[in-house]
């Protein structure tokens, strides 16, 4: 399977059961991110703020995957959903693995929960804080999970020529900075192949305009 970060908390997964983009984010939402124009056959949103519900960029092939969709309902802010609302978890599990996109969560998972997400195969996981877990806790989360493969998401970046991102989050060298230096891969790209031999790592792709 292919995975492809287009930015933000969005993502295009390809499997040979079908593709699905994750949180698609609406022109003009993310500062210093392109619109997205993409293709798949199934949109998830994890809830409907428009930096991660935007449906009508994508657009649809009209076929039908065969993976099949776990959902973990979540909250969006510490509070019970009082501040932001609520939050879910799509787990998706395609060619004999798992892979979990957590949205934007902003609060702690039940021991249920987290059962549910012990040794997925790639955790895509919010790390900019402020409206989200931050760093620390999204390391906190994901360490005994034991998650193959990690990709952060939901950051801000303030590398020469890939700004992007809202000015609270936090930069993606707060959460680097907590992982094991022996775990990070870096992308050239915004896509990796995964396959059940890829290699456990904490793994950082490169955004792409377009």
């Amino acid at each position: 399977m292919k995975l492809t970060w287009n930015g933000h908390s969005c993502f295009t997964l390809e499997t040979a059961e079908g593709s699905v983009v994750l949180d698609p984010y609406a022109d003009g939402k993310v500062p210093g991110l392109a619109p997205l124009r993409l293709t798949a056959d199934m949109v998830l949103c994890s809830h409907e703020h428009r930096d991660h519900s935007a449906r009508e960029v994508v657009t649809l092939t009209g076929n039908t995957p065969t993976f099949t969709v776990e959902t973990i309902s979540t909250f969006h802010d510490p509070e019970n959903g009082a501040l932001r609302g609520e939050n879910t978890i799509h787990i998706i599990s395609a060619e004999g693995m798992r892979i979990a996109h957590l949205g934007d969560l902003g609060c702690e998972l039940t021991a249920q929960q987290k059962d549910r997400l012990h040794r997925v195969d790639v955790l895509m996981v919010p790390v900019g804080g402020y409206y989200t877990i931050s760093a620390h806790q999204a390391r906190t989360l994901a360490t005994p999970l034991f998650p193959r493969i990690v990709v952060p998401m939901h950051y801000r970046s303030a590398t020469a020529g890939y700004r992007f991102g809202y000015d609270v989050l936090g930069l993606l060298g707060n959460f680097t900075s907590v992982c094991p230096s022996e775990s990070l891969v870096y992308y050239k790209g915004n896509t990796m192949e995964i396959t059940k031999s890829t290699r456990g790592q904490t793994a950082i792709l490169t955004y792409c305009p377009g």
